[in-house]
């Protein structure tokens, strides 16, 4: 029985169950279900109050003051749109050790060296002054328009505002940050939800461009209260291979541009640099061509980058053959071996398969079937494709090529850097001159195209 006057709320996304239950029904989160002191109050008659500013046509709003500003790092405002819009407010999400906090200061540097907008306040819970001192020092990040805070306080924040008066402001990050007039510790849901919250205010209300940093979670997704996402303006994802020097910024959420954009970073020693062609980056330079290995174009928001789709097929000594996957989705891999044993005859059954991209990249769209189908057909028979062969196209279970989105855009920037031959599949519309282009209708004629080309 419930008792009167009790309510009860998810603290991850605000549903409010009859009842308290361990799982939210709504978001499935956990032990996320709140006791509120009251139930809903009745909703009483509103009267009409006066407006803050008149209502005025659409066409007579100003917008040039609204015009997003570029932050100096052009891989950033690629995703961003064009630059940071006055008044918005990004979530920059990633692992720890990705390079969130180095690439926010390289912002921090660039505006700063703008001088146009205003100075650029750095507000850091997570270390002390000095230590982003050293890494500013380090990368070359030193400039006397960037100012310095390091606090874990929200009032303290807005009062550095105060006294700055920053173009732009960084919080690294907004699970150490606090308000005292809320209960619960940082990085707390209530705590999360009523930081953003205050700090979305005083960008609309003041114009003030504003970057937070949020931690994620065990499954990659942003930490704290699904409402953060709502809250915010942009939400972007830095992510990376700890392995490898390749750094990936995608957008999820955008307000003011594109949410599909991606940057592409690179870490070197004395910071992180922009990659504004990294086609290169995820293939293999090596002039001999190997057998299992194919090329293929993905297409990440509006940018075509050609990788690499390599594959090892070899005797299987165990009852089980051994199926491994890198970079690619492993449904779709096993989906594509039985496509290639059932419709092409290629013997798989009791083969070990490996497939793997090359440069950390991480490749999820049905574009990058067929490459996947001439890459263990190649290692299968131990034959080489020709290097200067490119492949797009998705694989049906009948055998068949289909169509994909954007094949003119793939197969210009392949003929851009030197590709000749390209299989793309039939009816893909019109495709750019200095490359051979053979439309393949299923995967025994792709096979046989390839061993010619």
């Amino acid at each position: 029985m419930v008792k009167k006057g009790i309510g009860f709320r998810c603290g991850e996304c605000g549903y409010e169950p009859a009842k308290w239950v361990g799982r939210c029904p709504e978001c499935q989160a956990w032990g996320t279900i709140e006791e509120r002191g009251d139930a809903r109050p009745p909703i009483a008659r509103v009267a009409a109050g006066a407006p803050s500013a008149p209502a005025r046509p659409i066409a007579e709003v100003d917008v040039e003051a609204a015009r997003a500003r570029h932050t100096g790092v052009s891989e950033l405002d690629r995703v961003l749109g064009g630059g940071l819009v006055p008044g918005a407010v990004v979530l920059l999400a990633g692992e720890p050790g990705v390079g969130k906090s180095t690439l926010l200061l390289e912002v921090a540097y660039q505006w700063a060296v703008g001088g146009t907008a205003g100075p650029s306040l750095y507000v850091t819970g997570e270390e002390s002054a000095g230590q982003v001192r050293l890494r500013a020092e380090r990368t070359g990040n030193l400039n006397r328009g960037m100012y310095l805070a390091a606090e874990s306080d929200l009032s303290a924040v807005l009062g550095h505002v105060d006294a700055v008066k920053p173009g732009v402001l960084i919080v690294d990050s907004v699970q150490t940050m606090s308000s005292p007039q809320v209960d619960g510790a940082p990085g707390g849901v209530t705590q999360v939800r009523a930081v953003t919250a205050g700090l979305v205010a005083l960008a609309k209300e003041r114009g003030l461009p504003i970057v937070l940093v949020g931690h994620v979670t065990k499954d990659g997704s942003v930490a704290g209260p699904r409402v953060l996402e709502h809250l915010v303006d942009v939400v972007l994802q830095f992510e990376g291979d700890r392995h490898s020097t390749l750094r990936m910024l995608r957008g999820v959420k955008n307000r003011f541009g594109a949410a599909d954009e991606i940057g592409c970073f690179e870490l070197v020693e004395d910071g992180i640099v922009g990659v504004p062609d990294p086609s290169g980056l995820f293939m293999n330079t090596g002039a001999d061509p190997v057998p299992g290995t194919a090329i293929t174009v993905a297409v990440e928001g509006k940018r075509p980058l050609l990788g690499e789709v390599q594959a090892l097929v070899s005797k299987s000594h165990m009852p089980q053959p051994r199926r491994a996957v890198s970079g690619l989705d492993s449904a779709r891999v096993n989906m594509v071996l039985a496509v290639l044993e059932k419709r092409a005859e290629v013997k798989l059954s009791e083969m070990d398969v490996y497939a793997a991209t090359v440069g950390g990249m991480k490749i999820t769209e049905p574009a990058i079937d067929l490459a996947l189908v001439l890459a263990v057909a190649s290692s299968a028979e131990d034959v080489a494709l020709s290097s200067k062969l490119v492949t797009v196209g998705e694989v049906g279970l009948a055998g068949e090529i289909r169509r994909v989105s954007g094949t003119g855009r793939r197969i210009a920037e392949a003929a851009r850097l030197g590709f000749t031959h390209a299989l793309v599949p039939p009816d893909s519309g019109k495709l750019p001159d200095g490359i051979r282009v053979l439309e393949v209708s299923n995967v025994g004629l792709a096979l046989a195209a390839a061993r010619k080309a």
